[in-house]
């Protein structure tokens, strides 16, 4: 929300983010990554802290972000007692013939823009780091 109370949508910083997945997701946290091909390293992370409701895919492409409708969040808190902190809206290509509503309410949104690598290298720069599930080498 912004100082007015009033949702707005997600800025994304500039960057190739057509594809997606779900890289975490527990009571805790539900983490989401983006870049332009996910096969060995991702860009960016949206990190939603403590999420109250989630309804996406674990997998999408090309989300269009957009400020929730009246609809959405009056449905939302009804279900929850009351409106999230951190309500995030989009549409998004998951296979199917049309774009899917996804929307996703959580206690906190984190936005991280860094290089994160999905395999093992020896050599990283900094300012890098590794995806949860990489490991070096047995």
């Amino acid at each position: 929300m912004d100082r007015e109370g009033q949702h707005v949508g997600i800025h994304l910083p500039e960057g190739s983010w057509w594809d997606w997945d779900v890289i975490t997701w527990d009571a805790g946290q539900f983490r989401l990554a983006a870049g332009h091909d996910l096969t060995y390293s991702h860009g960016l992370e949206l990190g939603f802290g403590d999420p109250v409701f989630v309804s996406c895919p674990t997998t999408f492409h090309d989300p269009v972000f957009r400020v929730p409708t009246s609809e959405e969040r009056m449905r939302l808190a009804r279900r929850l007692g009351e409106e999230p902190s951190a309500f995030v809206a989009f549409d998004a290509d998951a296979g199917g013939q049309e774009p899917i509503s996804c929307l996703i309410a959580a206690e906190r949104l984190e936005v991280v823009h860094e290089t994160v690598l999905r395999y093992w290298r020896d050599d990283t720069a900094p300012g890098q780091r590794f995806a949860p599930w990489v490991r070096p080498p047995a």
